[in-house]
């Protein structure tokens, strides 16, 4: 089972790998900017995706718990909120140039596989706790003040609706945000009771 587990992590690894530079190659062929590219927290978390994937792939499952647990946990949520934020706010909007394909991948594959693979693939060595949940809304919220920056200086947002022109100025903006800073709490308190749940079984299997 570990072997398998581990070459399914590679494999999907390389198809995430596959479909963001597919897409990167087609964006900067039409002069698309290569840091706007890497400025959607779809490309963002599929590519953290893809590194703990390779990193639990090549190395062996401890039986202490250590930060691949804690990586594996916050790359879940990461696309966890990937899928369902898509399916709810993006799915009929315009996606210009992204390639069908792309977007199954990494607005549908990855997500439910990376959840897969934390909740019912491998459990934790150990059960994580409540600061772990602090810190999976570490990387959106740097994100969050990210974009908001870079959009007011050089007048261009990755979402549509942190746009404040779209959605009615800052306030509207504000409401999204924390829309989707709620939808981050309680994904990851269940991701993480998951994980708990998970880590308990596993060690009374054990015993």
């Amino acid at each position: 089972m570990p072997t398998l587990l581990s070459a399914a992590r590679a494999i999907l690894a390389a198809l995430a790998l596959a479909a963001i530079g597919r897409q990167l190659v087609l964006h900067v062929g039409a002069s698309y900017s290569p840091l706007n590219f890497f400025s959607y927290f779809t490309n963002l978390s599929n590519l953290i995706a893809v590194a703990v994937l390779l990193l639990s792939a090549c190395r062996r499952p401890s039986t202490h718990g250590d930060w691949r647990d804690v990586t594996r946990y916050v790359s879940a949520v990461n696309m966890a909120v990937v899928g369902i934020v898509f399916v709810v706010l993006l799915r009929n909007v315009d996606l210009g140039a992204l390639l069908p394909w792309v977007n199954v991948v990494l607005h549908y594959v990855m997500p439910v596989a990376v959840v897969l693979d934390w909740v019912g693939l491998q459990a934790p060595a150990v059960p994580l706790k409540a600061r772990h949940l602090a810190l999976a809304l570490v990387f959106p919220a740097v994100y969050l003040v990210y974009v908001l920056l870079r959009g007011a200086a050089v007048g261009w947002y990755p979402y549509p609706f942190l746009d404040p022109a779209n959605v009615g100025g800052y306030g509207g903006v504000a409401l999204y945000a924390a829309g989707i800073f709620g939808t981050f709490l309680v994904v990851g308190w269940a991701l993480l009771a998951l994980g708990r749940r998970s880590a308990h079984d596993a060690a009374h299997r054990g015993g």
